[in-house]
């Protein structure tokens, strides 16, 4: 019986890595094309508006596929629906590699944005083919490698749109994906479906769909600017009356898309929120760091160019791969609360330092490492204490959300930092005043101090 075991975990083990690698090369396809973005826009003939829809696309159909995938992978098994998503983000690879123009490409990312999806899938096979405290660790190691992914795609696509055309930065990590792929499916055994229900609640899952849609679509919209007061409202009404109406249809549904008990559980709200504000954070410092190399004011800013910023972001990604390397082990040693309550803390003491003291580039460095550290280890605190925090049947609806979380904390990052940059304008410099950055780090440092006060929630099980 012991060698039975042994077998299935060392099945579990070499499939974990094939995860792995899957998940670093679907980080990769994420972030090849902002260094791309000039040549892109030559080759196609588009416009700077024309290349963020590119980026945009991806984000907003992974935004709408995560949860389903993650429904789907929980009522009929990880590992099924893990191939069906790969199969169209590989269709997706083909079609973007040979687009010949920006709609065909726009279909390509739209079908590659289902890669999203797979971290969920991912983590419902973890938990059923590992040990309670292996699947805290390789939910950790599976997250970092898509951090990971995230920086080799920054490095490689540079090299590869150069040294061969612009169409491999989306054929070489399909080609990877591929290979994965097959080798999960050869190495992962099925895992059993849940037996809950028989039927997916559709309107359900559409009006999720919807509701996510146009929540991604306000926030790129509304936070860009320039939008009247009455139709900022009229959007957000909106976005808040097809979410009342997706949970007057949950409440209905005999077997529903998201069991709602599990939405008002403390543990689930206080890492969606935490999960939120830590992808907020990121996007922050994202924008503003790179802004302040880059811009040359009286005692701030340092005058740097663009492949100099990013050979001092690199070590700010690389804590933040460690970090989620051993984020599982540390929840497995001293439970997600301490870990996210200590990250959250360092977090709001390096982000407020980093708003007194920025005269050297050696000290943004420096302070932007430990918040990328500290902010992969309280996300991967998070998706691991959360997965197992709940039935297995809920795995991956619930993982899903929380991934979801994170890209709607990225974009309100993001679009936060640029209009405290935008407001702080120098008129006699045309150029951020050092102001802007400081009070863009003591934000951010106080949202951080904030999640501290809902830590204490983190703690029990989600049902």
């Amino acid at each position: 019986m012991s060698d039975v075991l042994v077998s299935q975990a060392r099945i579990g083990r070499t499939a974990i890595g094939a995860l792995g690698v899957l998940a670093l090369a679907l980080g990769t396809l994420q972030t090849v094309v902002d260094p791309a973005r000039p040549m892109l826009e030559r080759e196609l003939g588009i416009d700077s508006s024309g290349a963020a829809l590119i980026v945009s696309t991806l984000l907003i159909t992974g935004a709408v596929v995560a949860p389903i995938a993650g429904k789907l992978g929980d009522r009929y098994g990880g590992r099924r629906v893990l191939l069906v998503l790969m199969a169209m983000v590989a269709l997706g690879g083909v079609v973007s590699s040979s687009a010949p123009n920006l709609p065909v490409l726009l279909v390509g990312q739209m079908l590659q944005g289902a890669m999203v999806g797979a971290l969920p899938l991912s983590f419902i096979l973890v938990r059923k083919h590992l040990p309670p405290g292996q699947t805290q660790v390789a939910i950790g190691v599976v997250s970092a490698l898509f951090t990971a992914g995230g920086i080799a795609g920054t490095a490689v696509a540079g090299p590869l749109a150069e040294g061969l055309s612009w169409h491999w930065i989306f054929g070489a990590p399909t080609a990877v994906i591929i290979v994965a792929t097959v080798v999960v499916v050869r190495t992962m055994p099925d895992d059993t479906p849940s037996e809950r229900g028989t039927a997916i609640d559709w309107p359900g899952v559409v009006l999720l769909s919807a509701t996510l849609l146009a929540l991604m679509l306000a926030l790129m919209v509304v936070t860009g600017g320039g939008m009247p007061p009455l139709v900022v409202g009229g959007v957000v009404l909106g976005v808040a009356a097809l979410a009342v109406v997706w949970v007057a249809v949950e409440r209905r549904a005999a077997s529903p898309m998201v069991e709602l008990r599990m939405l008002t559980a403390p543990a689930l709200w206080s890492a969606a929120l935490i999960t939120a504000a830590v992808a907020a954070i990121s996007s922050v410092l994202q924008t503003l760091v790179p802004k302040m190399f880059e811009v040359s004011g009286t005692g701030y800013g340092f005058a740097l160019g663009t492949s100099e910023i990013g050979l001092l972001m690199l070590p700010a990604s690389i804590a933040g791969v460690v970090a989620g390397s051993v984020g599982g082990l540390a929840v497995q040693r001293y439970g997600p609360r301490a870990v996210v309550a200590a990250g959250s803390a360092v977090t709001a003491g390096a982000l407020l330092t980093l708003a007194l003291v920025h005269d050297e580039a050696w000290q943004l460095v420096v302070l932007r490492a430990v918040v990328a550290f500290a902010g992969s280890l309280i996300t991967t605190a998070l998706l691991a204490s959360t997965a197992t925090a709940v039935a297995a049947a809920d795995t991956g609806i619930v993982t899903s959300l929380l991934v979801v979380i994170r890209l709607v904390g990225a974009v309100v990052g993001a679009q936060l930092a640029g209009s405290v940059l935008t407001v702080g304008i120098d008129p006699v410099s045309d150029q951020p005043a050092e102001p802007a950055f400081i009070a863009g780090f003591v934000v951010a440092g106080l949202v951080a101090a904030a999640s501290l006060f809902v830590v204490r929630h983190l703690k029990g099980t989600i049902s």
